[in-house]
């Protein structure tokens, strides 16, 4: 039986940069990850607009902007040492994994 959980090299609060989309070239902090899916929810990118009904007496329609996720491979990794988007990398140090930059080889 074939498991859909994606293997994830992203973490929450990583700071990354939309390579595809309507929101090509923003940056943002990761807020939550969704393994399952594949995907990634960026705080103040791929954000649409809904109309919500009212359904009390008291509570007004109304229309909100909400956050949806992006798939993980439309977003590249910022390291925070060299400051431009790259891939993630493993490096084993004293039989701890660790994230490493593919472009400064800095520990993530």
């Amino acid at each position: 039986m074939k498991s859909n959980i994606f293997k994830m090299k992203l973490k929450k609060g990583d700071m990354v940069k939309v390579l595809l989309g309507k929101d090509k070239g923003k940056n943002g902090k990761i807020e939550k990850i969704f393994p399952r899916d594949g995907s990634v929810l960026v705080d103040g990118v791929n954000q649409y607009k809904k109309h919500v009904k009212s359904r009390a007496a008291n509570q007004k329609s109304e229309i909100v902007t909400i956050t949806k996720p992006l798939v993980a491979g439309k977003v590249a990794l910022i390291c925070p040492k060299c400051k431009k988007p790259t891939r993630v990398g493993y490096k084993i140090v004293k039989s701890e994994k660790i994230r490493v930059c593919r472009k400064c080889k800095a520990a993530i």
